[in-house]
């Protein structure tokens, strides 16, 4: 496949350089800094405005995906819609699908859409994605990462085992699952361990878990979650795009109770006017007088999504320090995401890897319903729908050649959330869910072509 990205900050970067292993990729930027660091992967670069009819009538011959990430929406809007009116001169058998960052709430309400009519195939905006991601993590206390699949159906959670937790120490078969719970991978000091029921369960490890949602609403007992019926007490630091969408969904929540702390008097107005049950407060996130005054020790959740990652850094570590129970900070660039955990942090979150996602969803080819990222892009979880031509149909698992470094975790059949076993058929129109290393992800698409 041939791809096209415009603009190759943080976003662009990092889609080149999953896109490269596979497939050619030609990226155009304008920024010279930019333009040296995608020079270092393997790709054509190419200096000028991705925007500019000239620039995209040179390359556009034979591209199968145009992905516009610069960090200006009329930009990338603009390049997809002249994108699409000459690809309509040109002589070409198949369609060019076009991919646009977009930021302003004007133009987008929620984290994925089509604007088709207007010439973009797919519009995505990272901070809403990153805030719905963010609100699914305080609906549950103790995980560091959830995610849905199947509509709903299937839910993903991470852990973190605490030196204190009961379970270090014990045999993964001792941790009595649900019957619709599995555990489908275990990170331990950078290395990836898909386990068996003998593997003991180490301090600080982080364990994926993969069930039905009402099976794993009782895990936050075992991680550390408060129980009973106690309201979720929130600090917001930052009111921008994300912080305001993520607001709103805190909102409607009827079991939390949310403060928020914005240092632009003017947006505090109009965010108090928007929002019914929220108390904004206009101040400083690192005013270590107004944090003290808020009772920020009493806080479960402290979340900083201001612009800046420099300043979530410092209020994260502010509140950890005045004794926040749990601590989510913002990370643009995504090489600052280890380093906030690094230094104790909780959760660290990046925008990007939405739109990453939702890219490698369509240059992995038919089938793939939903796919996630995790620990730092070295596995993946993808969630696939079986076709009658998918080489996994019909066949018992045990006799499938899966590569190792994959697993089977979870099978939807209609309505049915199954755990799969040697013994387990795969048929057609199930959605089956793979825990996978990314270096196999190539192997598994095989079976589902």
């Amino acid at each position: 496949m041939k791809a096209v990205i415009i603009g190759a900050g943080e976003v662009g970067y990092h889609i080149a350089k999953a896109l490269s292993l596979t497939h050619d990729v030609i990226v155009i930027e304008k920024d010279e800094e930019a333009l040296k660091r995608a020079d270092e992967l393997d790709v054509q670069v190419l200096e000028g405005n991705g925007a500019n009819a000239d620039v995209l009538s040179n390359v556009l011959q034979d591209t199968d995906l145009l992905v516009a990430v610069t960090g200006i929406d009329e930009v990338n809007i603009v390049a997809c819609m002249t994108a699409k009116l000459i690809i309509k001169s040109l002589p070409r058998e198949k369609e060019t699908k076009t991919i646009a960052r977009v930021s302003n709430p004007d133009y987008i309400n929620v984290p994925v859409t089509s604007r088709a009519q207007v010439g973009v195939d797919l519009m995505i905006c990272p901070e809403l994605a990153l805030a719905s991601e963010v609100a699914e993590l305080l609906s549950s206390p103790s995980a560091i990462d959830v995610e849905m699949f199947a509509e709903g159906k299937v839910q993903m959670m991470e852990f973190a085992i605490s030196p204190e937790n009961e379970l270090v120490g014990k045999k993964i078969q001792d941790f009595r699952l649900s019957d619709c719970c599995i555990v489908s991978a275990v990170f331990r000091e950078g290395e990836i361990i898909i386990p068996c029921g003998d593997d003991i369960i180490m301090a600080n490890d982080h364990m994926v878990i993969i069930g039905k949602p009402a099976a794993m609403e009782n895990l936050n007992n075992f991680f550390g979650g408060h129980q009973g019926p106690r309201r979720n007490r929130i600090l917001l630091i930052g009111c921008g795009i994300v912080g305001f969408f993520l607001a709103k969904l805190i909102d409607k929540d009827e079991n939390s109770d949310l403060k928020i702390i914005e240092y632009r008097k003017s947006r505090c107005i109009e965010v108090a006017e928007m929002l019914e049950n929220a108390l904004v407060l206009n101040g400083d996130g690192t005013d270590v007088s107004l944090l003290k005054e808020e009772s920020i020790e009493d806080m479960d959740v402290v979340v900083a999504v201001t612009d800046s990652d420099e300043k979530n850094l410092l209020c994260s570590l502010l509140a950890k320090q005045l004794g926040a129970k749990k601590v989510i900070a913002r990370a643009d660039r995504s090489d600052y995401v280890p380093l906030f955990e690094m230094v104790g942090i909780d959760i660290a979150v990046s925008p990007r890897e939405a739109t990453v996602n939702e890219v490698l969803k369509l240059t992995m080819g038919r089938g793939i319903q939903a796919l996630t990222s995790i620990e730092g892009e070295k596995a993946e979880i993808i969630e696939y729908t079986a076709s009658v031509k998918s080489k996994i149909v019909g066949k018992t698992l045990s006799k499938v050649k899966f590569p190792k470094g994959a697993i089977v975790t979870m099978v939807v059949q209609k309505n049915d959330i199954i755990i799969p076993r040697g013994d387990s058929i795969i048929r057609e129109g199930d959605r089956v869910i793979i825990f996978a290393l990314s270096s196999t992800v190539p192997l598994v698409e095989k079976f589902f072509r």
